[in-house]
């Protein structure tokens, strides 16, 4: 982003417009950088950064600002959605999978598609709270499915509550597919329902490693409930034009970032 010209004041409207694209490029915004950018001071940065957040166009954080992702849409809708980048995802995060591996899937359109490209006849074993997860492996050679029981949520598409996580903390997995709400370099994964984060945290406690599987726009960003920290997070795969810089972040936290394929039209 280009500095002002000298002499010149941008007004604030348009300093909060450029803020904006800045978050949807750059995935995040300091105040401190921002105001040497503009010209102005801290303090109007903050004054703007506190305005776009109280119209639930961002979420401020300390030091500056993340993009406020929407809550998700129902399940149903969500399996029509980019059906192309979900795909990409899958097939490269499948590639971390091992023969004879327990794998816990999350309930998810991205994680069906990761079930969908899972190979055959290497001795997997499925564990899923996530009954179209179980419906479309349970014809498949070469598959042993557990699926954990407990009350289904409408909109998750899976089961969650005591039950739920009664269950799965009787497993031990090798590797983890938790469903990714949003995730952020400096604070790790995170969700939107209290009841489903807590089985998300679970499925990481359970398991040898986790891999986070995130479409472009869950990245640099930020629910309502923490679920893990970036150290609990090895893995992370991200589309093929995810932005240098954002992937840069996730790898200074230590986390392999893995790029899909490029998605053909």
């Amino acid at each position: 982003m280009a500095k002002l010209a000298p002499g010149i004041e941008m007004l604030p409207q348009e300093r909060q417009q450029r803020i904006l694209q800045r978050l949807r490029s750059h995935g995040r915004v300091l105040a401190a950088e921002l105001a040497t950018e503009f010209g102005a001071s801290e303090d109007s940065i903050r004054r703007d950064l506190r305005e776009l957040a109280a119209k639930g166009l961002c979420k401020r954080v300390y030091g500056g600002a993340l993009p406020l992702l929407a809550p998700l849409a129902p399940l149903k809708q969500r399996h029509a959605e980019h059906a192309g980048r979900k795909l990409a995802l899958a097939r490269k995060a499948v590639e971390l999978v091992r023969e004879g591996q327990v794998l816990l899937i999350d309930a998810g359109s991205t994680n069906a598609a990761i079930a969908a490209a899972l190979p055959e006849r290497m001795r997997l074993t499925v564990v899923t709270n996530a009954p179209d997860i179980a419906l479309a492996l349970y014809d498949r050679e070469g598959f042993e499915i557990l699926l954990l029981g407990g009350r289904i949520h409408p909109r998750v598409g899976g089961a969650v509550g005591g039950q739920t996580l009664r269950e799965l903390q009787r497993i031990r997995a090798d590797l983890c597919f938790p469903g990714a709400c949003a995730i952020e370099a400096e604070t790790g994964l995170w969700g939107f329902d209290s009841e489903e984060s807590l089985f998300k945290r679970a499925m990481v406690e359970a398991s040898g490693e986790t891999v986070v599987v995130a479409t472009d726009d869950k990245l640099g960003t930020q629910a309502t409930h923490q679920i893990v920290s970036m150290t609990d997070v090895q893995h992370l795969v991200v589309e093929h034009d995810a932005g240098r810089a954002v992937r840069a972040a996730f790898v200074a936290k230590g986390a392999s970032v893995h790029r899909a394929g490029v998605v053909r039209a």
